[in-house]
Order: structure tokens, then sequence, then C-alpha cells
């Protein structure tokens, strides 16, 4: 049965990115969020909901790991992230979340 919510994480898309984010190497996480973010904001043309999808979950990622967040509660975000763990976040990933949210939610976007 497939997942479907209204959360960052709630839908069957970005769940199994937070499952491949949890299963990599901590030293390329943030890569990986780095790359999916770029992704979206990138992405000429039409985006489809698969990078957009990617794209939020990523940006809640880095939305989480800024001073004085919420901690995650979601059962599909990141099990790292879920248990405690951190992700150190530079200011032009940051940026880049608010790029990738911006096309996510652009007039060319399904997401």
């Amino acid at each position: 049965m497939g997942t479907w919510d209204s959360g960052p994480f709630d839908n069957d898309g970005a769940a199994d990115w937070c499952g491949d984010l949890d299963e990599a190497d901590p030293a390329d996480r943030l890569g990986m969020v780095r790359q999916t973010l770029a992704a979206a904001a990138d992405h000429a043309g039409y985006l489809d909901d698969r990078l957009g999808v990617r794209a939020v979950a990523a940006a809640a990622v880095i939305v989480s790991q800024r001073p004085g967040a919420e901690p995650l509660t979601s059962p599909y975000a990141p099990d790292f992230l879920l248990e405690g763990g951190s992700l150190v976040v530079p200011e032009d990933v940051a940026a880049l979340a608010v790029r990738a949210l911006d096309r996510v939610v652009g007039d060319d976007s399904e997401a």
C-alpha cells in the first residue's frame, strides 16, 4: 500500500528518498541533499512530481536542522534524524532549499 498524506515525507517518493538518505554513508548525506535540491532548483522545463516531492523532503530535512527547529516526528523521515542525529547544513544549502521550493511551487511544476 502506498503512502500519501500532506506532510513533506508522507508520500512514496519522499519516503523512499528518506530511506536512501538514511542508508547513505554519513559523509555522503549532505551531498545527496544538495544534489536533490539542485535537481529541482535548476531543472529546465516542466518539473515533475518525482523531483518535486524529493526536493520538498530535502528542504524539510534542512529546516529541521536550523536553530530552534521542531524535531522531526514523521515515521517516514530519515531514521538517523528521528533518533537524534544531525546534519551540518551550510548557508548555501539552506539558500538552495529556498530556490528548490520556489521552483516546486512555481507555475511549471506538477508537485
